[in-house]
Formats: structure tokens, C-alpha cells, sequence
């Protein structure tokens, strides 16, 4: 399976000339949804889905159940649920977003295991807490680097607790270049199988 890196929280997937798109946000380029046969989208926030011009792709949309997407028909999934979605496997993991503060209201959230590709969407989970279905194992984790909701030892707690074959970072579209050098260095100190792979590249 080919791993296409967006700007934040977007990657492009492609395996046997099908494409699956996940979280093209209104930070990621345009081209990510070209030639698209179907998008995955974690949960509703701007960043994570650009509802106009995932909208003009004209492909189907899967989202977590009770999201509100205006402008498009999603199919809605739910936590544990697994389907053939463009020729990929599919599962839905059924994490909450994670918390800015408590007592905010949070959304339908899901995260997206894709064959053995792990998205978390906005989301990390302690040491020792589960976050995938039991007995499944990771061979690509994507990490999110930064955000309100977030700590760098989250996201390093995150890559060991999963202990994939290859770690990438994500949801880094707050960062300046000196911001992303810098939690690059603390992840690669969690794994030495942990990658930046910048907008526009890919790895296999």
C-alpha cells in the first residue's frame, strides 16, 4: 500500500488502483482527493474535513454515526464496525476526541484502522489503555504531532504503547519548521522507527 502525506491530518491511500482518502481537511492540498474512489473522515471539524470540496469529489463518504457534515450523504459507521470500503478493510475504532479542557461538549469521533494502517483522528490514549480492536497489530501508526488537545508525551506514549513498524507523524499544520524539527526530535526518541514524511511524499 502506497502512504501519501497531506498538510496535517490528511493521507491518501492507494492499493491495487483504488484510492481511499482520510481527513482532507481545509489545510490539505487539493490534489489529495484527485482521482479519489472514497474518503474516510474521523469526525466533523474543519481541519479534519473540507465539506465543500469533499462535496465537488463526488465519491462516497464514510464518517462516524450522528456527524454533522452539512452539503454531504455520509455512510455512518460506528465503533467496531468493519467493512470493504474502495477495496480496503476497514475498521472503525470507537475513540472519543480527545478533550481541550473538561467539561467541553465533544463530537462523533471515530479513529480508522485501514488494512494495518492505524488513524487515530484527534485522538491518544494512555499507556496501557487499548486502542485498537484486541490482537490487532500496526505495521504504520500516524501520530499527531500538535494540537490544543495534546501533549508531546501523549503522542510519544502513543508510539510505544502501539510499537509499529513505522511511526508518521501528522496534524502538525500549526507548526512552523522550527516547531516541527523540534517534536520530530522527542518522537524519534519514542522509536527509532518514527518518520516525518513532509506534504507530498510518500512511503510504501
Amino acid at each position: 500500500m502506497k502512504v501519501t502525506k497531506f498538510t496535517h491530518s490528511c493521507v491518501r491511500l492507494e492499493k491495487d488502483g483504488r484510492v481511499l482518502v482520510i481527513d482532507p481537511g481545509v489545510w490539505s492540498e487539493h490534489t489529495a482527493l484527485r482521482g479519489a474512489d472514497a474518503v474516510l473522515v474521523t469526525h466533523g471539524h474543519g481541519d479534519h474535513v473540507d465539506v465543500l470540496r469533499v462535496a465537488g469529489a463526488g465519491v462516497p463518504v464514510y464518517a462516524p454515526a450522528g456527524a454533522e457534515l452539512p452539503g454531504l450523504s455520509p455512510t455512518f459507521l460506528s465503533g467496531g464496525e468493519t467493512r470493504d470500503v474502495a477495496g480496503f478493510a476497514v475498521t472503525a475504532v470507537g475513540v472519543a476526541h480527545a478533550a481541550v479542557h473538561k467539561g467541553l461538549p465533544s463530537l462523533p469521533h471515530l479513529g480508522y484502522l485501514v488494512d494495518d494502517l492505524y488513524h487515530p483522528g484527534d485522538s491518544v490514549r494512555p499507556p496501557g489503555d487499548s486502542v485498537l480492536p484486541p490482537g490487532v497489530d500496526v505495521a504504520t501508526l500516524l501520530v499527531p504531532m500538535q494540537a490544543s488537545w495534546l501533549k508531546t508525551s501523549e503522542a510519544m506514549d502513543l508510539i510505544r504503547a502501539v510499537d509499529p513498524a513505522l511511526a508518521i507523524g501528522i496534524h502538525e499544520g500549526q507548526l512552523n519548521d522550527r516547531g516541527i524539527h523540534a517534536v520530530n526530535g522527542w518522537l524519534g526518541q519514542a522509536s527509532p522507527r518514527y518518520r516525518y514524511v513532509p506534504p507530498g511524499e510518500a512511503v510504501r
